[in-house]
């Protein structure tokens, strides 16, 4: 045994740049995958969290009635769900003059203005802590917070309101025809004078690129940040119902169902919850007004947090991004199983006479290949580990980045696992496999053969060589490297997938970037998660070539070393083995133009946005030029290893 143990000690020590290189493309596939992953379920847990310590209302009902709601109505709601659950108001969407600007504004009257318990406003900024002094006849108002779309308020800006103006202007958006006691109403209204004190951010509304408008009718929100045409709010203010000079009936009801249930928002459990919940309001407001449940139908309308912007978009968005790391975590589970299959093979090929001597004296099957098992195994595993804590992190940042269009909550919950569970256990199974049918084709093998080298594969005519007007042309390196090309046939395919792959998933990541960026698709957030599936593309794209380039020197020892005896200058040893990777390099960016169409056409379509046809040319361009870079950087950082090839170690093995 002591043997056996030194045997797997020189081999971790002998291949510790294709340990390193297994960890390190392990874990930049398992933490990319489960990073992006567990985002969704990041955002919904914490919007979850948001609901419940905000008390946000599951539900708004509107009056489509001009005398509102009755007392009885909303006392009855009340003796249901809770007092501290129900909140009543007035809400209506008019133009305000400000500074001689007409804004879009929306003004949320509310009963029992400033002792919230339903939508608790959060972040207010008090204007009344720094002593100014509110105008004697004006009244106090709340401010939405500015963001994109949301221009805000001044912190102790006086607002004059026009009630005699802003009912006429209901009037004309519902097409109503006023009668002549309206008219004179109206006209008798006095201007009211409102004084900003405080910004304050409705938990309705925490979207940062808009809120749609009522004016918008019965048309349905999107899921984009794009309203695609729709009018969105230039302002929203909040005010006491007491601030309407004359007794306007409640048309909104807010009811937050948090005595009610405990399930989560965002699960089709919550949905029939949901629906059973509107019949059940239907038949209380009905009997406590003596209506039948049908007209009380006719005259009300719900809107629901997924009726709800803001709740719905970035429900869309995580929903899009989970679609995403889905189809993220089969490509690079797919190269990292071919680089690590690609390096086992490799590491057993070369020490294949090691393998024949354990065999002689006496050693299993199980302990000869056991021993690549437990390299393949222990790299995997110290590359998942280091990918859960990088997958925290990433599943951090991108919950960070959801800030630019959301005003997010505090992060909650615990980094999910699914995604990392999932590609961690594929990974470990694919080197596990990968390292098995290397063992099983190794055992079929004598002893006696195994210390014999591997034959070198035999040369063999290209189709370059049936055109004489080309072939007789090239010098005899030129052609020595077009039959190398093909002669090496299973290190040829293994190039060609590796480049194809990586430049596919680097097409991809631009593609997302230039939708988000240029072609006006998308969002900020989404924006900065295509920077991170570029970044780690790219990473992986270079540790693929390295990796896959690195077994090709280690193949051709003796070829280089061959060379070298023969005389070649360094410059032409390494052009020798640089020319044969370029050209694998080149064939395999054409195939990747195919690999990018398919998986950027997958992108496109769960995320919902985007065509081939909208990217721009210049991500065909740049997406071959970094993967050759990448290429050209590998070549260099083994330039030095090619020329200090050992000359004696490596032309002294029997032939």
């Amino acid at each position: 045994m002591k043997i056996y143990y030194k045997s797997v000690g020189r081999m971790f020590k002998k291949n510790l740049s294709r340990f390193i290189s297994i960890i390190f493309i392990v874990a930049i596939s398992i933490s990319l995958s489960s990073g992006v992953g567990s985002s969704s379920g990041k955002i919904n847990n914490s919007v979850e969290a948001f609901k419940r310590t905000q008390n946000v209302s599951d539900i708004t009902i509107k009056s489509k009635s001009q005398t509102g709601f009755e007392e009885a109505q909303i006392a009855a709601l009340k003796q249901e769900y809770g007092e501290e659950n129900v909140a009543t108001g007035i809400s209506f969407d008019v133009y305000v003059s400000r500074n001689d600007e007409m804004r879009l504004t929306r003004l949320v009257f509310l009963d029992n203005f400033g002792d919230f318990t339903v939508n608790k406003f959060s972040d207010v900024i008090d204007g009344t802590e720094s002593g100014a002094a509110i105008p004697e006849g004006s009244h106090v108002a709340y401010a939405e917070r500015a963001d994109n779309v949301i221009k805000g308020y001044d912190l102790g800006e006086e607002i004059s309101l026009d009630f005699g103006d802003i009912f006429t202007q209901l009037a004309k958006q519902e097409e109503r025809e006023l009668s002549d006691f309206q008219k004179r109403l109206f006209a008798s209204l006095r201007p009211v004078s409102v004084t900003i004190t405080r910004t304050v951010e409705n938990p309705l509304y925490f979207a940062r690129d808009g809120e749609p408008s009522y004016l918008n009718g019965d048309v349905e929100i999107p899921d984009t940040i794009n309203f695609g045409g729709l009018i969105s709010l230039d302002d929203v203010l909040y005010l006491s119902s007491d601030v309407i000079p004359l007794a306007t009936a409640t048309s909104d009801i807010y009811i937050s169902f948090a005595n009610k249930t405990k399930l989560k928002f965002y699960t089709s459990e919550y949905a029939s919850f949901m629906e059973s919940e509107k019949e059940n309001i239907l038949d209380i407001l009905a009997f406590s007004s003596g209506d039948t449940v049908s007209a009380v139908k006719e005259s009300t309308a719900f809107i629901t947090l997924d009726d709800n912007y803001s709740f719905k978009s970035v429900s869309s968005y995580a929903k899009k991004i989970t679609a995403l790391a889905v189809v993220l975590m089969a490509a690079f589970m797919l190269i990292t199983a071919l680089v690590v299959l690609s390096d086992m093979t490799r590491l057993m090929d070369e020490e294949r006479a090691q393998s024949a001597c354990l065999s002689t004296l006496g050693y299993s099957f199980g302990k000869i290949v056991g021993k690549y098992l437990l390299f393949a195994f222990t790299a995997t595993v110290i590359g998942g580990a280091a990918a859960y804590f990088i997958g925290t992190g990433l599943c951090s940042f991108i919950y960070l980045t959801f800030n630019y269009s959301y005003a997010m909550p505090p992060e909650a919950g615990a980094f999910g696992i699914v995604f990392y569970v999932i590609t961690f256990a594929f990974i470990v199974v694919s080197a596990i496999l990968a390292t098995l049918r290397a063992g099983l084709k190794m055992v079929n093998e004598t002893p006696a053969e195994l210390l014999k080298p591997k034959s070198p594969v035999p040369g063999r005519k290209v189709f370059i060589e049936k055109i004489p007007f080309i072939w007789n042309k090239l010098s005899f390196k030129y052609k020595s490297t077009a039959r190398n090309v093909l002669r090496y046939r299973n290190r040829f395919i293994m190039t060609v997938a590796a480049v194809a792959g990586s430049m596919g998933l680097v097409m991809a990541g631009l593609a997302l970037l230039d939708m988000c960026l240029f072609q006006d698709f998308g969002n900020a957030s989404i924006a900065w998660l295509a920077v991170v599936v570029v970044v780690f593309a790219a990473l992986l794209t270079f540790t693929a070539i390295y990796t896959i380039t690195d077994i090709s020197v280690s193949e051709r020892n003796r070829e280089i070393a061959t060379l070298m005896v023969l005389g070649y200058y360094d410059f032409e040893v390494t052009g020798y083995i640089y020319r044969e990777i370029y050209i694998d390099a080149a064939v395999g960016l054409l195939f990747g133009y195919g690999a990018g169409a398919i998986l950027m056409s997958v992108i496109f379509a769960v995320m919902g946005f985007g065509s081939l046809g909208d990217v721009s040319w210049y991500v065909w361009l740049l997406s071959p030029v970094l993967v050759l870079f990448f290429t050209f950087g590998v070549t260099l950082m083994l330039n030095k290893r090619i020329i200090s090839t050992d000359m004696n170690a490596s032309l002294k093995t029997v032939e």
